[in-house]
């Protein structure tokens, strides 16, 4: 028996800059790529179609459906590599994409063929400087943010805790949380668990942050969390901010006291 045409999805896409550019028409592009397929003997499953749309983003329509039908065809065919991408992370996660869902590419002036082995392997190439590109990133940014926490310059990149909301580059007290957080603090002083505490809060139907469940594990950061006596902290730096306080840092002191008696982990003590 012969073997099934491999099924294609061609994709052709033209800019509103590129609309004038001889040779970059969705006419051309469509002609090229219909007898590249029929020289190929692959059959077309689908032609998709984005008409004054950027290659910098992956919110253009045809782009977006022609992912969703992806059980209409085997393998994406473009004419260059741009038509289908003009940013290297959005392209090598569409092609992380296309590998979950066992799906070839190929861009027909550049040669590359994810079903040969040397397009294979220039993809992997691709995928390791994309890989050592986001990794010397990562590397630049945490060289800042300890630099900033060193010098203590205001909020680094964090959740904002319960009983905070952020606004103006600052951390301002939201007085509802805020009563919750003593309370949190007086009934551990009382004797309460943090299991307990939790299950009183659940109980009162009060939401957490994000709206769920309240659990050992939040009371915890709670409890041992400096934000809340005017402290910011990253990692091993603990600085004094200028936000208000939730309590004092007396009472955080004193709670960890406490969780280490309780046979716990308690958070560095501040320093006042």
């Amino acid at each position: 028996m012969d073997a099934e045409p491999v099924r294609v999805a061609i994709y052709t896409r033209v800019s509103t800059e590129d609309q004038a550019k001889d040779g970059f028409s969705l006419d051309a592009q469509l002609e090229k790529l219909r007898s590249y397929c029929k020289a190929r003997d692959w059959s077309i499953g689908g032609e998709y179609i984005d008409d004054g749309h950027s290659g910098r983003t992956i919110k253009r329509p045809a782009y977006s459906r022609m992912m969703e039908e992806r059980d209409n065809w085997d393998l994406l065919l473009v004419l260059k590599m741009d038509r289908i991408h003009r940013n290297s992370k959005n392209f090598m996660l569409m092609m992380e994409f296309l590998n979950k869902n066992e799906k070839e590419f190929v861009s027909m002036n550049e040669s590359f063929d994810t079903s040969t082995a040397m397009g294979r392997f220039v993809m992997n190439i691709l995928q390791l400087v994309a890989q050592l590109e986001s990794e010397q990133i990562g590397e630049r940014v945490y060289i800042g943010m300890e630099q900033k926490a060193k010098t203590a310059r205001g909020v680094l990149g964090f959740n904002i805790p319960y009983g905070y909301d952020y606004s103006e580059g600052k951390l301002k007290i939201i007085d509802n949380e805020a009563r919750v957080v003593r309370n949190v603090y007086s009934w551990y002083k009382e004797g309460k668990s943090m299991g307990e505490i939790a299950k009183m809060l659940k109980a009162a139907q009060i939401p957490t942050k994000k709206g769920g469940c309240w659990a050992k594990k939040t009371i915890s950061k709670i409890l041992k969390n400096p934000t809340y006596s005017g402290y910011l902290h990253w990692e091993k730096y603990v600085n004094k901010s200028d936000h208000e306080q939730i309590i004092t840092e007396s009472d955080f002191n004193e709670i960890q006291n406490i969780i280490a008696n309780r046979g716990g982990s308690p958070a560095k003590k501040l320093l006042k």
